[in-house]
């Protein structure tokens, strides 16, 4: 909703868009901050309709960027701050979720020292914040390096096996052996004991029916179609083969997907990395040969938010009606309009769900045409 709070602030309320400790936004975003992630631009839904917003200096009226590519983002920086790449900067960094149970750290140790007017966003946030007379409050008195250190020891509390931070800081990856039964099932002292361990619904216990959902339907004010249900339910998305009025115009259901050629964004500028795993829209044979195409055609997908130029793959591996694009390609204009860096994000909607007000652009509606 961030582009909905720079341009219409006044649609920025506490029933309408879940503003939360006011009643509504009384300025619009002045100031933006773009930090280490391409999501001011290429990531974000309907971006034609974003560049339009952040072009316009009246809105918000100044961007800062720190990152060290220069981004489709970063392009719209009126201060752009250069950061540290990974070999350049000393980190900690936790595997998250996505290792499972196989729980681990890694040590981050610069191989270079940072190069030019090259910074860390830790360093730069700590000057801005003396600048504004609160350097203390923000560093506690402690440098990246000692935050790693105590972040370190934070963990260590809880899992007493670990070895000294003199020891981790220099094994790389490190193992936190986070693979017992206990660590691995969901919700296990509910399981165990629901009364001494009870959840934080109201009743305690896992619900089907939301209350809190049924209330919030009540109260807030929601766009004509949205609905926020107090029980799961299928709930017919605007850009689907079921509205049939658009499919005459737009018949092709396009959904995204992750390639194994960038990740997100991060790594699609790399040419090499273009040729081992081009982005391709796949596209099944009978809608192909309908349109005439055949594997590696560069071809147009468009709809009323914009066109992309991207060669198409024909394989039986979609389904006739469905089509897919990578997303994370770096958006580039050229100067007719068309996309020529192939982003997904010029043909998704910017139509933030009912309840968490988030990115539901997974299914758009497009047709496709020889380039």
């Amino acid at each position: 909703l961030w582009t909905d709070a720079i341009q219409s602030p006044e649609k920025m309320t506490a029933t309408t868009m879940g503003v939360k400790g006011a009643d509504k936004l009384k300025t619009g975003i002045k100031l933006f901050f773009n930090q280490a992630g391409n999501a001011l631009l290429n990531q974000h839904g309907n971006i034609n309709r974003t560049r339009k917003i952040l072009e316009d200096d009246s809105l918000c009226e100044t961007i800062v960027v720190i990152d060290n590519h220069m981004t489709a983002s970063a392009r719209f920086a009126d201060i752009l701050l250069p950061e540290t790449s990974y070999l350049e900067a000393e980190d900690l960094v936790d595997s998250s979720y996505a290792a499972g149970s196989h729980h681990y750290m890694i040590a981050m140790q610069k191989t270079i020292t940072p190069m030019w007017e090259v910074r860390s966003t830790y360093d730069i946030c700590a000057d801005i914040a003396g600048h504004l007379g609160v350097r203390e409050r923000f560093t506690e008195g402690r440098t990246q390096a000692e935050w790693m250190a105590k972040h370190y020891g934070q963990v260590k509390e809880k899992r007493s096996y670990l070895p000294e931070w003199e020891v981790a800081m220099n094994m790389g990856v490190i193992d936190q052996q986070s693979t017992r039964d206990e660590d691995s099932i969901i919700l296990a002292d509910f399981r165990h004991d629901p009364i001494a361990s009870p959840l934080t619904t109201p009743s305690g216990k896992i619900e089907i029916y939301s209350h809190t959902l049924a209330e919030l339907a009540k109260a807030w004010t929601l766009p004509e179609g949205d609905r926020i249900p107090a029980v799961p339910e299928f709930c017919v998305v605007t850009e689907s083969h079921l509205n049939k009025s658009l499919t005459a115009k737009y018949p092709l259901q396009m959904s995204g997907f992750h390639t194994k050629g960038h990740t997100h964004s991060t790594y699609a500028s790399v040419l090499m990395l273009h040729e081992a795993v081009p982005d391709e829209v796949w596209i099944n044979p009978i809608d192909a040969n309908t349109r005439q195409l055949k594997s590696g055609d560069m071809i147009h997908v468009f709809n009323d938010r914009g066109v992309v130029e991207i060669p198409c793959k024909v394989t039986q591996r979609i389904l006739p009606g469905v089509v897919a694009m990578p997303q994370g390609a770096w958006t580039r204009l050229d100067s007719n309009g068309v996309d020529v860096g192939g982003c997904i994000n010029t043909l998704t909607s910017h139509l933030p769900s009912p309840l968490a007000k988030g990115n539901p652009q997974h299914t758009n509606l497009v047709e496709i045409k020889r380039a």
